[in-house]
């Protein structure tokens, strides 16, 4: 007579599948919410009565044997279902609820997003964002995220993307930077100033701005004090009088209108330096969450009066 399936260990599969897509004990133990002792001792009674090792530790990473990556594949499409089943129930709900994972740049999430975030927490009581800000361009599906918001050229194809607002990249200087060294009347005039630039690996600093009622582009190489790849420090390096600095619009908005930076040469825009929009990703899926479909659209109405490109 065959075995019978414990129903009580179809969490514990759960739990295998996770960690094959997180690849570590302690992502996968931070993406159930759950301690990293906890997931261990699944993953051991789970191989313990499969009679075979479903996991191969080394001291960096975990790999699935042949046995646990043929169970994962096999059981893959059914936890889908069964995950996108939960999200249509929960939508039967009058309000939005439960809990999205959204990642975002450094600068852009403390200077445009959590304001918004604050905002919508109120209107949405039964939401859980839990924000990661990160530089880094994190892989969503795999690393269990729901909505990502990006500074970015273009979304990836792979993935459903809504535009959230377009953005600039502005010249700025404080105005006692101005006052003892003059405004540039001219790019060209740049190689010869102090300018607060955003490094790029493996390629040499230069700006390239072209005027704003059409005409030919100039390139000038550039040079300063400090280079940092964050946009705030930039704008604060700019605020103490280092020079003048190139940054994206959000990052400089305040400062402008406070009159503690100022703005140089307007007539020019700076172009494929920061990307011109902001854009909200999520991975794909037949079905999109009340949460994240909520979120999505309190983002758009905020930020769809921000400057465009």
């Amino acid at each position: 007579m065959g075995r019978t399936t414990r129903p009580e260990l179809w969490g514990h599969v759960h739990w295998l599948t996770v960690l094959a897509a997180q690849g570590s004990y302690t992502a996968a133990a931070r993406r159930l919410g759950v301690s990293k002792a906890a997931v261990s001792q699944r993953i051991a009674e789970l191989e313990r009565l499969a009679g075979v090792p479903l996991v191969r530790r080394t001291t960096r990473s975990v790999r699935l044997t042949e046995a646990g990556q043929r169970l994962v594949e096999e059981v893959a499409g059914a936890y889908a279902q069964i995950e996108q089943g939960w999200a249509r129930v929960r939508d039967l709900a009058a309000q939005p609820s439960g809990r999205v994972r959204l990642t975002a740049p450094v600068a852009l999430a403390r200077q445009v997003l959590v304001p918004l975030l604050a905002e919508f927490a109120c209107a949405h009581p039964r939401v859980h964002v839990e924000l990661d800000l990160s530089d880094r361009l994190v892989p969503l599906a795999a690393e269990g995220f729901d909505l990502a918001v990006r500074h970015t050229f273009a979304p990836p194809d792979t993935h459903v993307a809504w535009r959230l607002c377009g953005s600039r990249s502005v010249l700025v200087a404080a105005p006692a930077y101005l006052h003892a060294a003059g405004a540039p009347a001219h790019p060209s005039e740049l190689a010869q100033r102090p300018c607060l630039h955003y490094p790029r690996p493996g390629a040499r600093p230069l700006w390239t701005l072209e005027p704003r009622d059409g005409g030919e582009r100039v390139t000038v190489p550039v040079a300063g004090p400090l280079a940092a790849n964050n946009s705030e420090a930039l704008r604060d390096a700019a605020l103490l009088g280092l020079g003048i600095a190139l940054v994206p619009d959000f990052s400089a908005r305040v400062a402008l209108a406070e009159g503690r930076l100022v703005e140089v040469l307007p007539s020019w825009r700076a172009v494929d330096v920061f990307a011109p929009a902001i854009w909200a990703i999520r991975p794909w899926s037949p079905h999109v969450p009340l949460a994240v479909a909520a979120l999505v659209a309190h983002l758009r109405a905020r930020l769809g009066g921000a400057a465009q490109a």
